[in-house]
């Protein structure tokens, strides 16, 4: 195999041509590194068909790209050659609302540059896009399943970051926090405009309960095309209030007196070889949707590390905020547990909300987390080698927080979460099963990366400073 890379400069075919438009100027290839930055090369039309038509198309990224640059050297995570980012022509999306006119946008994946020699060959297994297309394959292979996902995606706006300053003040949903005229209801338009024309479906937006909090909800796809479409939501809500003079945020939670900011999943499981025995009935849970939820219920504190990857990330997850509670636990119509059953009822609309993931989150690495969790228990349901054994029973609406001590040993709800970042990733370090799921290498990586994140963020002495530096961060 040739192994060779780099624009070999011979005439463009018309397939590739044909799927740029004369009037797209520029490409954006995107990636979102280990601390969830996203991160992008702008390459023009001419030298991307170039690139396209090379032996093997790519661009040369250094390893450290996948980190926090030079910061991650000290923690034992040592980047240091390069890797071949290669475009994956089925994320690309003609993007409204970056710049002065569309522009595509495509993510990819990471491949080694030379794979001789190498045990994984082409394949980088510190990749989170490489690992949630592999998990989703085995999903498929070994259960004969898959899932379909949407995001709400929660953001606030800000008129300054240093001192912390919110557009206004709304209640939830309150029309209040989108009056004709204003700039907020301008953005907010224009956000859900931007969206669905680079074609992703919005199903609606509102004001949300934090001061400046807005929220748009977009519609399922499949976990790869829905994590994509996440990072793609994530650069026009940022750059379409940057073009307004505003700030966009998704901190957890920079107000500690309101509630805070998310990215909850929803996040349903269907059975594609329409088996009797995996039929779903109204108001009764199939096998595969009992062993999906056992599987991430019994991985859950250790997903958290991923999922909920800062320290301010533990200042949204807490009981009585709206925010998932701080118990393993799931309940039907539940939003004070982490694992929330809606439309129970209806086969055809249900579904999990998955109420502990936050936006300092890499969406497909947690979303690589969430249903590889899942993997052992769904695969054994299917092969017949095992049974679904719930632990953890329906709390209904009742928050763990509020039932008795023999409230919840009755309902199985016996684990905490983690109650920080550090004790999420020893959570994680002792989840072996999980970590194998993920790939070692990968989880190494994140770890080291995770822990220098961590200081980084917590360097200030005061809590308004480390505050401004999270919000321009995230």
């Amino acid at each position: 195999m040739n192994f060779t890379h780099g624009i070999t400069h011979t005439p463009a075919t018309s397939v590739i041509r044909d799927l740029i438009d004369s009037l797209l100027e520029y490409v954006r290839l995107y990636w979102v590194d280990l601390s969830n930055t996203r991160r992008c090369r702008v390459i023009p039309r001419e030298s991307f068909l170039q690139l396209m038509e090379s032996n093997r198309p790519g661009v040369n990224v250094g390893q450290v790209a996948l980190g926090l640059v030079y910061l991650t050297i000290a923690e034992g995570f040592h980047p240091i050659g390069e890797y071949l980012y290669v475009p994956d022509l089925s994320s690309l999306r003609i993007l409204h609302g970056v710049g002065k006119s569309p522009i595509f946008g495509i993510l990819g994946k990471f491949e080694n540059k030379s794979p001789e020699g190498k045990k994984s060959g082409v394949e980088v297994e510190m990749c989170p896009r490489t690992a949630l297309s592999r998990i989703i394959r085995e999903v498929r292979t070994k259960c004969s399943a898959e899932f379909l996902v949407g995001f709400e995606s929660e953001f606030i706006l800000l008129k300054s970051t240093n001192p912390v300053v919110s557009m206004n003040v709304h209640g939830w949903s309150a029309s209040a926090g989108m009056l004709n005229g204003s700039i907020e209801a301008e953005i907010m338009e224009e956000i859900a405009d931007s969206l669905q024309a680079s074609g992703i479906t919005v199903e609606l937006f509102h004001p949300e309960a934090a001061p400046g909090q807005y929220e748009v909800a977009t519609g399922p796809l499949p976990p790869l095309e829905a994590a994509d479409a996440l990072v793609y939501t994530r650069e026009i809500i940022v750059n379409v209030a940057a073009k307004h003079g505003v700030h966009a945020t998704f901190a957890p939670r920079p107000f500690m007196y309101s509630a805070g900011t998310s990215t909850h999943a929803h996040i349903s499981v269907h059975d594609i070889a329409n088996r009797p025995e995996f039929r779903k009935a109204p108001g009764e849970l199939s096998l595969l949707e009992k062993a999906f939820l056992a599987g991430v219920l019994s991985h859950l504190p250790a997903i958290a590390a991923i999922t909920l990857p800062i320290p301010a990330s533990y200042k949204r997850a807490v009981d009585g905020a709206w925010s998932g509670g701080t118990y393993v636990s799931w309940g039907t119509e539940n939003r004070e547990a982490p694992i929330r059953l809606t439309n129970v009822a209806s086969p055809n609309s249900r579904r999990y909300e998955c109420r502990f993931i936050d936006a300092t989150a890499n969406p497909h690495l947690a979303l690589a987390a969430v249903l590889g969790s899942a993997l052992a228990e769904m695969g054994a349901v299917s092969d017949g080698s095992g049974d679904v054994q719930l632990e953890v029973q329906d709390a209904g609406t009742k928050p763990a927080a509020v039932m008795t001590e023999e409230e919840r040993k009755t309902h199985g709800i016996t684990k905490r979460m983690p109650a920080s970042s550090g004790e999420a990733r020893s959570y994680l370090r002792g989840d072996g099963q999980l970590c194998e799921v993920l790939g070692k290498e990968l989880i190494e990586a994140f770890l080291s990366v995770n822990k220098t994140l961590e200081d980084a963020l917590t360097q200030d002495q005061f809590e308004d400073e480390q505050v401004t530096r999270l919000v321009e961060f995230y």
